[in-house]
């Protein structure tokens, strides 16, 4: 698990308590269970904020300014009004050790990369299949979610009369008072202190003080029984409740804490704290809004330049695709052009071929259908005079013998050429009758058309 020392530096690194006598105290009640003790140490607010004034109380007789996670101080008394840029990064990111809300209801997912590293040193950061992960301390939605109950209960509990606090994460209400060129006024809720309700029903909710707050700063709260709240109040070391303060945002993902208010406050002395740090600090916000406001017309006008020039140069582009399009559109056409005349051409060839095909093929038939009628018979009782009669006016006539099937009539017909059409039916008119596939194997006799028959052929549709 590690040696004493990891583990104090560790804790001390993950509770934000600089004391390493106090952390070695909180290990050895806890048996040196790092894990639990963490868990202990952040599922109990009561117990960290206990933890935290005792280690102020110890910190006030250093001359020294104390460095807390997030904020930089003074020891022993509220900042002065000269900025204190934060000297870490307002970003940590969380591992895999989840550390679950307490007895309070509140829980804090804790890990950055770095700690996340130290952990597996130490042998407690083996993730599932000996993995580690990385995520945010605080996922956006849960910090949205945080701050939307944290109103709601605020206007539940002391009415609507009160500062417009933003329903979003710390770090985000910080990048929106960036852009709107504000100061950050932050309140920790602590609902446990008597002091608390007092304060918010006859200080915080005061009209004037609501209606200076809402005009000049972007307010956010939070509870430190939530999780961005608990860990702002490690953060901005808050031993004393109820605790306001005042930030800007800094560079580098930073924050400067410009003023605190720690204990009751009546609402005469939280205007006079807030009306100075605004008359001190508006020389600051009106050059950063100049400054700003520069860098916009700096980039509008690079920007126009470079629409300006881009448009020359898209003009210039346009006009030789075009020229590019129209002449691969007069290949286009040209070749298209030969190649439907080739297949103009390819198609006759093959019709005509086709066609010729299809007439010998013809030809072929009527020879072999005149072929097998054999040679005419002569007159005589046993032979029949056939009159056929083409849709056309045109009558043809021929003998058969009278045994002849009527198959043989329509190979007659067949071998003359002269129906462009396959599918006809002979029929008699006196009485009528149709001759069709049922009856091709009839003789002429057995048929009744003997000793002589006058047939027209019908057209089938």
């Amino acid at each position: 698990m590690g040696d004493v020392a990891d583990k104090v530096a560790y804790f001390q690194a993950i509770t934000g308590l600089d004391d390493p006598d106090l952390c070695a105290e909180i290990l050895t009640a806890h048996n040196w269970d790092l894990e639990l003790a963490l868990s202990n140490f952040t599922s109990n607010p009561r117990a960290a904020a206990d933890a935290n004034v005792s280690e102020a109380t110890t910190s006030s007789t250093n001359p020294e300014q104390v460095e807390t996670g997030l904020v930089v101080g003074a020891a022993g008394g509220p900042p002065g009004l000269a900025w204190k840029i934060v000297t870490l990064p307002f970003s940590i990111i969380s591992g895999s050790l989840g550390l679950v809300s307490g007895a309070v209801g509140f829980g804090v997912w804790v890990v950055s990369g770095v700690l996340s590293y130290g952990l597996g040193m130490i042998g407690l950061n083996s993730g599932r299949n000996g993995e580690s992960s990385s995520t945010r301390l605080l996922s956006v939605s849960a910090a949205v979610s945080e701050a939307m109950d944290f109103v709601a209960c605020f206007e539940r509990d002391f009415g609507s009369i009160r500062p417009n606090f933003v329903a979003e994460g710390f770090m985000d209400a910080l990048q929106r008072s960036r852009n709107e060129y504000k100061l950050l006024f932050v309140y920790l809720h602590s609902p446990d202190h008597p002091d608390t309700p007092v304060f918010c029903e006859r200080t915080l909710c005061n009209e004037d003080l609501v209606a200076f707050i809402n005009e000049n700063f972007v307010a956010w709260g939070g509870s430190i029984r939530a999780s961005e709240g608990f860990k702002m109040s490690n953060s901005l070391k808050a031993s004393r409740f109820p605790f306001c303060a005042v930030v800007m945002a800094a560079t580098n993902q930073r924050i400067a804490l410009l003023q605190q208010a720690e204990g009751p406050k009546s609402p005469e002395e939280m205007l006079t704290v807030l009306q100075r740090v605004i008359e001190e600090s508006a020389p600051v916000l009106v050059t950063a809004r100049v400054e700003a406001e520069e860098r916009r017309n700096n980039i509008r006008l690079r920007e126009e330049q470079d629409a300006a020039y881009r448009a020359a140069l898209e003009a210039d582009q346009a006009r030789e695709r075009q020229r590019i399009e129209e002449q691969e559109r007069l290949e286009r056409e040209a070749a298209e052009a030969e190649r439907k005349r080739k297949e103009e051409e390819e198609a006759r060839e093959r019709a005509a071929h086709e066609a010729a095909e299809r007439e010998a093929a013809l030809v072929k038939i009527r020879q072999e259908k005149l072929l097998s009628l054999g040679p005419e018979p002569e007159k005589g009782p046993d032979v029949t005079q056939v009159l056929v009669r083409f849709p056309t006016g045109e009558r043809k006539e021929r003998r058969f013998h009278c045994t002849t099937t009527l198959q043989s009539l329509y190979d007659y017909v067949d071998s003359l050429g002269c129906l462009a059409v396959d599918n006809y039916s002979l029929v008699s008119n006196f009485p009528r009758t149709v001759y069709g596939a049922e009856k091709l194997s009839l003789s002429l006799k057995d048929a009744g058309l003997h000793p002589q028959a006058s047939l027209f052929i019908e057209l089938s549709s």
